[in-house]
């Protein structure tokens, strides 16, 4: 299982209702400062929150799956630094 840095905090959604999920997860991360991330813990790919992501903020936010199914999936989002632009990892 990985780790969460010092500064992150690790949310798992699989507890919270799913029309309220997206509306919680988009407050939380509009709060992180620079380099700061969120890990989410969830029960499926969550590729339409990406998605969601991408469009609304594009490179403001780094994506990086920690762990992928079958039953869990781990995704860390960063906010990254303006001039660092959008990193994205797989980690399978």
């Amino acid at each position: 299982m990985t780790e969460a840095r010092n500064t992150e905090r690790v949310i798992d959604v699989v507890n919270i209702e799913p029309r309220h999920r997206h509306q919680i997860i988009f407050k939380l991360i509009e709060h992180l400062g620079p380099d700061d991330s969120l890990q989410l813990v969830v029960d499926h790919d969550p590729q339409r929150l990406r998605f969601l992501l991408d469009f609304q903020y594009g490179s403001e936010y780094g994506w990086t799956y920690l762990q992928q199914g079958p039953d869990t999936w781990r995704v860390r989002l960063r906010r990254l630094q303006a001039e660092t632009g959008l990193q994205q990892t797989n980690v399978g």
